[in-house]
């Protein structure tokens, strides 16, 4: 019986979508805290961590879902992730004062223990490989 394709839901990507689940639960949460609590504080961060969040809630919809659709749609979802991070990252090391308190992305995910760093990569990874696996089936 031949080998079927691997779906980014399947097997290693039940472990990645349930990371992704937990981010996007818990930047969601934690920017809605910071929107409705202190959002004249530090409006740029915070408005970041809410499109962190939608990102995250995108690439894990995607992730879980089956289809060429929804693995391009994690793609690009991952992709904005990786720059969001890469950039956001860059600037909170160079001009901390841009961004007066902390999103999941500043200083590269250095609050959540470089997760959201490194979870871009594997999360890519991940989909190149599904996605290269599914078009030799």
């Amino acid at each position: 019986m031949p080998e079927q394709p691997a779906e980014t839901g399947s097997g290693f990507g039940r472990v990645l979508v349930a990371v992704y689940a937990v981010f996007a639960i818990s930047a969601t949460a934690r920017s809605l805290v910071q929107l409705v609590l202190h959002f004249d504080e530090a409006p740029l961060a915070y408005l970041l961590s809410a499109f962190a969040a939608a990102v995250y809630i995108v690439a894990t919809i995607a992730l879980a879902r089956r289809g060429p659709t929804s693995s391009k749609v994690a793609t690009v979802a991952i992709g904005v992730e990786l720059v969001g991070v890469l950039v956001v990252g860059t600037l909170t090391v160079l001009d901390p004062e841009l961004f007066p308190d902390a999103t999941v992305w500043s200083d590269f995910g250095a609050g959540y223990g470089y997760v959201p760093l490194v979870l871009p990569v594997v999360g890519m990874w991940w989909v190149l490989r599904t996605r290269a696996r599914q078009r030799s089936a």
